[in-house]
């Protein structure tokens, strides 16, 4: 049974497609991909994003990483995607977290780029592909985000497509080892139609 519980099932899940990139659930067999977008990335996503750990990009990390991913889509808690380009190199990911049901129908968006993609509208491009799948085929009310003030890039991102501000969320989130501030947006499913 040992040998059972280690194996990692590669999901299946949506396929979000536009001229220039394909968005698709994270598989085991992106690992190497994967760590090594992140190491050459790392100073620039650090500053951004919760501490990494000490074995961060180690393949057993990502393991764990897939088995969340995949709990969390058959749950309909969360969706995360990666992005590839036209030419199947990995951009980024993207992920609607704490899917909520109910009276709130809601998710958070969070999403990162790679050093070498940065600044080309790839982010741009991939979130908003998003929003059929967010506001049609989910049914969600309400994509939130949230991102430093500082980081003129996200903000830049979240406004070209169409998020609201909304305010400021005093030490919101812990980023790189220190409590933050951060803005909120938000963009609703009415706004989407409009």
């Amino acid at each position: 049974m040992a040998f059972l519980k280690n194996q990692v099932l590669e999901p299946t899940g949506p396929v979000i497609r536009t001229e220039r990139l394909m968005l698709r659930i994270p598989l085991m067999s992106d690992y190497a991909q994967w760590a090594s977008l992140r190491a050459m990335s790392r100073n620039h996503l650090t500053p951004w994003e919760p501490q990494w750990t000490a074995d961060e990009l180690t393949r057993s990390a990502y393991r764990r990483r897939i088995r969340h991913y995949t709990r969390e889509l058959r749950d309909d808690l969360g969706y995360a995607f990666f992005i590839f380009d036209a030419d199947r190199a990995l951009v980024g990911g993207v992920t609607l977290a704490n899917v909520r049901r109910g009276v709130t129908q809601s998710a958070e968006l969070g999403y990162w780029t790679g050093i070498p993609y940065a600044s080309r509208g790839h982010m741009t491009a991939a979130v908003r592909s998003l929003f059929p799948y967010v506001f049609d085929s989910l049914r969600l009310h309400r994509l939130a985000a949230a991102c430093l003030p500082s980081n003129r890039p996200s903000i830049r991102v979240l406004e070209k497509c169409g998020f609201q501000y909304e305010g400021l969320a005093r030490q919101y989130l812990k980023i790189n080892g220190v409590w933050q501030d951060h803005l909120l947006f938000a963009r609703l499913d009415s706004d989407a139609k409009g």
